[in-house]
C-alpha cells in the first residue's frame, strides 16, 4: 500500500516537475531581486518576475515535465491559452498575497513573503497543469 502510494507520488513526472519548479522559482526570485535591486517597487517587480517565470515554466513544463510534443498551431494556441490563464490566476494570487502581507499585515521583509507565496503557488500550478493543461488524452484526434 505504501509502496503503491510512493510510486504514484514519486515518479518521473513529479520529480521533473519539482526540479523545473525549483528552477522556475529561481527565475522568479532572482529576477525579483534584480528588479528590486534596480530600484523597482515590489509591486511592479512582482508582475515582471511573474511574466519571466511563466514563460520559462511553459517551455519547461511542455517539453520536459509533461512531454507534450504536439506543436500544431491550433493545439499549441489552445494549450498556451490554458497554461497562461492558469498561471495568470496564480500570479494574481501571488500579487494579492504580497500586497496583503507587505502593505496589509506590515511584513517588511518582502522576500520572506515571496518565499511563502511561492510554495503555495508551486502546488497550485502543479494541480492546474496536471488536471487542466497537460492532461493525458486518449489517442486519436485532438
Amino acid at each position: 500500500m505504501i509502496r503503491k502510494l510512493w510510486n504514484k507520488l514519486v515518479n518521473r513526472e513529479t520529480v521533473s516537475y519539482f526540479i523545473f519548479g525549483v528552477l522556475t522559482t529561481l527565475v522568479d526570485w532572482i529576477s525579483y531581486a534584480v528588479f528590486r535591486y534596480g530600484g523597482m517597487n515590489y509591486r511592479l517587480a512582482t508582475i515582471c518576475c511573474q511574466a519571466a517565470a511563466i514563460l520559462f515554466a511553459y517551455i519547461t513544463n511542455k517539453i520536459w515535465v509533461f512531454q507534450s510534443y504536439n506543436f500544431r498551431p491550433v493545439y499549441l494556441l489552445k494549450e498556451m491559452a490554458s497554461f497562461f490563464s492558469c498561471r495568470i490566476l496564480t500570479a494574481v494570487f501571488t500579487y494579492v498575497a504580497m500586497v496583503v502581507m507587505v502593505d496589509g499585515i506590515g511584513i517588511r521583509q518582502d522576500m520572506i513573503c515571496k518565499i511563502v507565496v511561492s510554495g503555495i503557488s508551486l502546488v497550485m500550478n502543479y494541480i492546474f497543469s496536471k488536471v487542466f493543461i497537460f492532461k493525458k488524452k486518449p489517442t486519436g484526434k485532438d
